[in-house]
């Protein structure tokens, strides 16, 4: 039994005793709690373990962190996932090849063109149709993926500032983020899960007027983008977050397989968009922004710059795509070609009044066959593709398998998020349990393409 004493050794009626089954009975009577503590760790059997999520206001997503902590220190960090699982990967083996589409565009909802191009690339590698795709749709892709690239990057910003305090941080991100979105808006009728560039091309021609936009687009992100900088490149208080923090070098990054902003901030200067080129990227002129820090604050620095070097090629792009003028969007082969050289009906998704009458009052073949390409789909030959692209965070590789059916027989995505969170315990453990938070957002891990 056992009785809370006050000072003076009198005891206190308001704490009531109470019996003690095991462990050491302290009796604290104030300003002597150095001398209770001493001898504490040493004969301490257990740590305390904390849940961080999978809900949590400091962390990306729907991500659970088990933390083992040792006062203020990680000793032990696990990730938790699963918790946002669709199911994605299995369900596009029953559904056909064009609408797969719609399926990996919702992996990672901030990147959804790179999922969609890595996908449209795949499959037509196994249709053996990659020469065949059209100019304008290349540029096109290109376009998407970097303005795609350049609002993912604000997300990862603005949310890593909100985490630890930097609200005007994550205003000013999210008001950028709204631009691109109005873009993609513009470009392809919805600002999420487009699923607008499909095998053989993409879905539609530009709007008119959409290059001018683009070009605003260009002049206003050169005249916003200073304010990251101003705002958190020298400020004292960001960089003590930061600087130092969520540690991983070369050796671990090439361990553990991780890959993009993170890889690069050791030095090494590995972007699939100048090693391994697709969608012509070779012909661009961009640089691949590379630090020596191996830290959260190089990765907030090259993400910075990468927003730059992404405006070079979207200039470029809109250049190529003012000479190309009314050049065809989508790969000539009519039995793959659907429904993306038709245009939007006055519904905004329907098709266009005179495919309508062409295909209901002209030509039984050509609406037997819109019937036909519409429900089954076209076949795909036997043989399996894997295509990597440049994600916003690393490398994003599909894995498609054909049976020769009209579906896939295995779709299999490799998804950066995924493998770049492996790395958290590396760069958590041993540090302190603020800098957690500040380690996971380097990493801008999205969980749909982890949960997928």
């Amino acid at each position: 039994m056992t009785q809370a004493t006050g000072m003076g050794g009198r005891a206190d009626p308001y704490a009531p005793g109470q019996d003690t089954t095991s462990g050491k009975v302290f009796t604290v009577t104030g300003q002597d709690w150095d001398s209770v503590v001493a001898g504490i760790d040493s004969d301490a059997e257990e740590r305390v373990v904390v849940n961080m999520g999978p809900q949590h206001p400091s962390t990306h997503g729907v991500l659970r962190l088990v933390l083992e902590l040792d006062g203020e220190t990680v000793t032990e960090c696990r990730c938790g996932i699963g918790y946002l699982h669709t199911g994605i990967e299995k369900n596009m083996e029953y559904r056909n090849w064009i609408q797969g589409v719609t399926f990996c565009t919702r992996m990672d909802y901030l990147s959804n063109f790179h999922y969609e191009t890595a996908y449209s690339l795949a499959v037509e590698r196994l249709l053996d149709i990659e020469h065949d795709i059209p100019e304008k749709a290349t540029v096109m892709r290109v376009l998407l993926m970097e303005v795609n690239r350049i609002s993912s990057h604000l997300v990862a910003i603005a949310t890593g500032g909100m985490e630890i305090g930097a609200l005007t941080v994550m205003t000013i991100g999210f008001r950028e983020r709204e631009i691109c979105l109005d873009l993609f808006e513009l470009i392809t009728g919805l600002r999420m899960n487009n699923a607008f560039i499909r095998p053989g091309g993409v879905a539609q021609d530009l709007p008119p007027g959409t290059l001018d936009k683009v070009d605003e687009f260009v002049a206003l992100m050169r005249k916003r983008l200073p304010e990251y900088a101003s705002l958190c490149n020298a400020n004292a208080i960001f960089k003590a977050r930061l600087v130092d923090v969520g540690y991983l070098d070369l050796a671990g990054c090439l361990a553990l397989g991780v890959t993009g902003p993170v890889l690069r901030s050791t030095g090494y200067d590995w972007d699939l968009r100048k090693k391994q080129p697709y969608c012509g990227y070779q012909d661009y002129d961009f640089d691949v922004v590379t630090r020596n820090t191996a830290d959260a604050y190089g990765r907030f620095r090259i993400r910075l710059d990468e927003m730059w070097e992404s405006l070079r090629i979207i200039e470029q792009c809109a250049q190529r795509l003012q000479a190309l003028e009314g050049a065809p969007f989508m790969i000539g082969d009519k039995k793959i070609a659907w429904p993306s050289q038709l245009a939007v009906g006055s519904d905004g998704i329907g098709n266009s009044l005179d495919h309508i009458r062409h295909i209901m009052g002209e030509s039984m073949e050509a609406l037997i066959h819109h019937f036909k390409l519409v429900t089954e789909g076209f076949r795909v030959p036997t043989g399996q593709a894997y295509t990597p692209i440049e994600s916003p965070r690393g490398e994003l590789g599909c894995h498609l398998v054909s049976d020769g059916g009209t579906r896939p027989y295995r779709a299999h995505f490799r998804d950066p998020s995924f493998t770049n969170l492996q790395a958290a315990p590396a760069m958590c453990e041993g540090g302190q349990i603020a800098d957690v938070v500040v380690a996971v957002a380097s990493l801008d891990p999205v969980m749909g393409g982890v949960d997928r």
